[in-house]
């Protein structure tokens, strides 16, 4: 195997890692930020752990976040929550960023 191919194979395996980083992350940023919505919502443990959930599945409906900041948008709206579109987007972008450093320290 030549260098070429050596380092071809070492950008593979850090992208792979990279992508794999990146979706646990988010997938952990949207727990927290179900965990954090039902929690603004008034929702017991039980049905923040459930409202969790279902913020995660609504990352599946299409690539980005927007799916995900239309869900929590429409329950806060439903639910007389008062937070900017602002105050969401920031909360979700510190909690990406709480779940890196969560997940790094795992690591």
């Amino acid at each position: 195997m030549s260098n070429f191919d050596k380092r071809q194979k070492g950008f593979e395996g850090k992208f792979a890692h990279d992508q794999e980083l990146q979706f646990k992350a988010s997938a952990r940023r949207n727990k927290l930020l179900g965990l954090w919505a039902a929690g603004l919502m008034g929702k017991s443990d039980e049905e923040a752990a459930a409202y969790a959930k279902e913020v995660i599945k609504a990352d599946f409906e299409e690539a980005g976040d927007d799916d995900v900041f239309r869900k929590v948008r429409a329950d806060f709206d439903a639910a007389g929550i008062d937070q900017s579109d602002h105050q969401l987007r920031r909360q979700m972008e510190e909690l990406l960023a709480e779940a890196v450093t969560q997940l790094e320290n795992e690591g």
